[in-house]
């Protein structure tokens, strides 16, 4: 396992437009996904290669391709899928599954009340996405969902996490890759991210 925090002047540059509270619903929008498929470009750096005999123009050749192309996306419902929009730009024949979740008010655990995956997931390395890492309780939920339908290669993206959800997820899914746009500084007493960005699927979606 391994957690890898996004360096890259653009992810950064994005980021901070997305956090301004002046920031419109489309624009805010438009960011997540380009952020996310930055972060995604970062995620798939080590995707085996095979090599491939083909024609250019002018001769034969040998090229490179990646081995197997068994990718599948999973957003978190609902703020992840237009992270997974911007995935699918970089990686357009990428299968796309769903997992849905609600946090108890009482528990303040997550509970799943959606779940769709390819036949094949198993066979696929899963690509797990939501914007925030905040407690690690859905990100935590959606491993243990992949896990139970017996995939085994998972790595989670999200865009800002607090400290807190880094340590969750890495304890009890030590095999899972983790790749950060940003890691911020805490939780405060509500669980949101500080400074976060607030709640994005609400900014997404222009319901807040």
């Amino acid at each position: 396992m391994s957690v890898y925090i996004m360096d890259h002047p653009l992810i950064q540059h994005k980021l901070g437009i997305m956090r301004r509270k002046t920031t419109s619903t489309k624009e805010f929008r438009d960011l997540v996904s380009e952020v996310a498929m930055l972060i995604c470009y970062e995620a798939t750096r080590k995707l085996p290669l095979t090599e491939i005999e083909i024609e250019t123009p002018i001769e034969k050749t040998t090229a490179r391709e990646i081995e197997g192309k068994k990718l599948c996306i999973v957003p978190i419902l609902r703020a992840g899928l237009h992270m997974a929009d911007g995935i699918l730009n970089l990686i357009p024949n990428a299968k796309v599954g769903h997992v849905g979740l609600y946090r108890n008010e009482k528990t303040l655990e997550p509970v799943e009340y959606f779940c769709k995956l390819p036949s094949d997931a198993s066979e696929r390395e899963i690509f797990i996405v939501d914007p925030m890492l905040a407690t690690g309780g859905s990100a935590v939920a959606a491993v243990n969902l992949m896990k139970k339908r017996g995939v085994r290669k998972i790595h989670f993206l999200c865009l800002i996490a607090a400290p807190e959800g880094v340590e969750r997820l890495t304890r009890e899914h030590p095999d899972v890759d983790i790749f950060i746009g940003n890691l911020d500084e805490r939780l405060n007493e509500n669980g949101y991210i500080v400074p976060g960005l607030g709640d994005a699927g609400d900014r997404i979606y222009g319901t807040k």
